[in-house]
This record gives structure tokens, C-alpha cells and sequence, in this order.
């Protein structure tokens, strides 16, 4: 344990193991199907996209609260954009057309982010920002369940201890649509 917290003070000693750990869960949550067929998130390259910054973006928020967080951070963000580089590579997209998208990659999470941040102490902001960004709507109802899963994947995160998040072994929690029905 005290190994763990060493490694989340110091951000250099946190092995490339824990934050590909970090983010393959990140993207093993972002994929699950529960959104995609229950909470009307678009099964498609930008909906998965949008899933990854969300889930992202709730670590990182974590992070934030953690004494030396911001070295974890940095190596979550850096991990996520280099699979996003290896995404576009892999789908065919030519060596200079790779910057131009990482580019609008790096302003939808940044703008992502801000909206998430701004909205996450209200219920009906949240709504309303995840219906616009995730949803693609203008209806905040539609993303009521959306909004009432990343609620509780916050409280989730936020039970867990730094030393935990330092180890890689934080989890994020089951989706459940509204009315609590698979």
C-alpha cells in the first residue's frame, strides 16, 4: 500500500502497467453495451468517442482530489491520445491528416470537460449537457439515466482510496436504465 501511494505522489515512479490498466478500463466501461441499447447513446465512432471522454473525464475529476493526482492525470490524458493517434492510424487516416484530427479530438475533450465540470453539482445542467455532447439532442430528459449513472459512478470513484487509484484497481459500477431494468 505505502508502495501505491509513492507512486501517485510521485507520477514518474506510476508504472505504464497501472495507466494502461487505468484506461483499459476506462474504454472496457466506455464499450459497455448497457449505453448503446438502453440510454439512447449512439453506437457509433463519435458516441463511442463520447463514452471514452466521459468515462475519462470521471477519473480525472477524481484525480483532482487526490494529493499528487495531476502527474496520474497527465499520463491518463497522454495515454488517451495516443490510442486516439493509433485509432486514426489503424482506420487509414493519412500521416497528415493525423494532427488536423487530433487536433478536434483535443478541443471535443477539452470543451467536454469544461461542460462536464460546470454542470456536475447540478442535476438538470448535467442532464442537459450530456444530451447535447453524448445524446446529440436538446432534450435533457433523454439523458436522465445517463446523468443518474455518472452521479453514481462519481460517488463510486470517490469512495476510493488514493492508494487504490495509485494501484490501478478502482472500478467503476454496472449501468442501470431507468427503473433498474437490464
Amino acid at each position: 500500500m505505502l508502495s501505491s501511494l509513492k507512486r501517485l505522489l510521485n507520477p514518474r515512479a506510476t508504472s505504464r502497467g497501472t495507466i494502461e490498466a487505468i484506461y483499459g478500463m476506462i474504454v472496457a466501461q466506455a464499450r459497455e453495451p448497457l449505453f448503446y441499447q438502453a440510454f439512447s447513446v449512439p453506437d457509433t465512432v463519435d458516441g463511442r468517442f463520447d463514452m471514452v471522454v466521459l468515462h475519462l473525464w470521471l477519473v480525472l475529476r477524481r484525480l483532482r482530489q487526490v494529493p499528487g493526482g495531476a502527474g496520474l492525470s497527465q499520463a491518463l490524458f497522454d495515454c488517451f491520445c495516443s490510442d486516439m493517434d493509433a485509432n486514426l492510424r489503424e482506420m487509414g487516416v493519412g500521416d497528415l491528416t493525423v494532427p488536423k484530427r487530433m487536433q478536434k479530438f483535443g478541443e471535443a475533450f477539452y470543451g467536454r470537460t469544461v461542460a462536464y465540470d460546470a454542470a456536475s453539482a447540478d442535476p438538470v445542467a448535467l442532464r442537459a449537457a450530456l444530451a447535447r455532447n453524448v445524446l446529440n439532442s436538446a432534450d435533457p430528459d433523454r439523458a436522465a439515466a445517463l446523468a443518474a449513472y455518472v452521479e453514481t459512478a462519481a460517488a463510486a470513484l470517490g469512495a476510493v482510496s488514493g492508494a487504490d487509484i495509485a494501484a490501478g484497481t478502482l472500478r467503476f459500477p454496472a449501468p442501470k436504465p431507468q427503473g433498474g431494468l437490464p
